[in-house]
């Protein structure tokens, strides 16, 4: 099947992309000691797991569904964190992890050692209070943060028992930011270091960016290996696995122009198809566009389909006029976009496309008005 011939609005996933960065995460995995696992918040796309094994069956999980996820479709270990668990849930956590983290003193006083008796490695989140990121709603470092336990709370020795730490306070960082952070980290909980077997350094870690300096990356985590030769170091990196691998194709439908302002709708929706747009907020590069610098053309903001008013972006500049029919590839929304999406206003679904090693595509996933409907019963 032809790109051309599969109607919009699709997502689209490249395997040579996603191999891209699979080898280089494991070449980094391998040239620092140290173990990366595929976090799920980031992308679950289940579908594309088997050439995701290829290169790397571990995970981290932060619910029981991302849990059996991993479970049964990668088939390696799961490093479990959830920022509270419960009577409910604790066992099913316990007993399907390799390592479970609790994220206060009272979580692992009430569960740490049931966890440990069902064979999972306890540990503990800590927080090393170091702000690397600009945006409030993704920083766990931010005053007041409910993630993670302070220095001074713990004091000279973690409670018994405790096998390992784990920080995080990136996103879509750059090596010199896990720096300062490691910096921070070392200077408030290195005198407990000693006293665990592992350290998980969290997500973040966008090292398939490009420009990212894997060497620095590489050379940071060897240091700290030698400090500390004793710890086995993992990274549970997000949005590096599945960074600039795919596309959301959408068509132009209709044109308005009011108060001087152009307006293309699309058969996508910024809030239901692409939320972290308006979260973060950024605006997406669309390959059709010029370049935001440009100074000719006509500009015009992209307006989703749906009825909330708030359900648009822009401007970009065109050279011609936007027509209906036109499509418009919409760059990098396979990393915190398919695993956000909604079915609001019942707007219809995108279907999910893989395109080959070999160039040919095919639907891994086609949505129905019974996908909306099941969700609402």
């Amino acid at each position: 099947m032809n790109i051309n011939e599969i109607p919009t609005p699709f997502y689209i996933v490249y395997e040579s992309r996603l191999r891209r960065n699979l080898q280089l995460i494991s070449e980094v995995s391998r040239r620092a000691g140290v173990d990366i696992i595929m976090a799920f918040k980031a992308n679950a796309l289940w579908r594309t797991f088997d050439i995701v094994k290829e290169y790397c069956r571990d995970s981290t999980a932060s619910s029981l569904n991302e849990l059996r996820l991993g479970r049964e479709l990668l088939g390696g270990n799961v490093h479990s964190y959830c920022p509270a668990y419960t009577d409910d849930t604790i066992d099913a956590y316990a007993s399907n992890s390799s390592h479970i983290t609790f994220n206060s003193l009272s979580q692992y006083q009430r569960f740490g050692a049931r966890a440990k008796k069902a064979g999972a490695s306890p540990g503990l989140r800590v927080n090393p209070h170091c702000s690397v990121i600009d945006t409030d709603i993704y920083n766990p470092a931010l005053p007041g943060s409910r993630f993670g336990v302070s220095a001074a709370d713990i004091g000279d020795a973690l409670p018994a028992g405790v096998e390992g730490l784990h920080f995080h306070a990136l996103c879509e960082s750059s090596s010199y930011d896990l720096q300062r952070v490691l910096e921070a980290f070392e200077a408030q909980f290195g005198h407990l270091l000693s006293q665990v077997q592992w350290v998980n350094m969290g997500g973040g870690h966008l090292m398939t960016r490009q420009g990212y300096d894997t060497d620095h990356l590489v050379a940071l985590l060897t240091d700290f290996r030698k400090r500390h030769p004793h710890l086995k170091i993992i990274l549970e990196p997000g949005s590096a696995f599945t960074w600039r691998t795919g596309d959301l194709i959408t068509s132009v439908v209709d044109v308005v122009e009011n108060d001087g302002i152009r307006t293309a709708i699309i058969d996508a929706s910024f809030a239901c198809h692409m939320p972290d747009t308006l979260e973060m907020p950024y605006k997406p590069l669309i390959t059709e566009s010029l370049d935001d610098d440009a100074a000719d053309g006509l500009a015009y903001r992209l307006g989703g389909n749906s009825c909330l008013s708030g359900d648009y972006k822009g401007d970009w500049r065109f050279a011609r006029p936007l027509r209906p029919g036109d499509r418009l590839t919409l760059e990098d929304m396979n990393h915190y976009t398919t695993v956000k999406t909604t079915m609001f206003n019942g707007i219809s679904h995108p279907a999910i496309v893989l395109a080959t090693m070999s160039g040919d595509c095919k639907y891994l996933r086609q949505y129905t008005y019974e996908d909306y409907k099941s969700r609402m019963s």
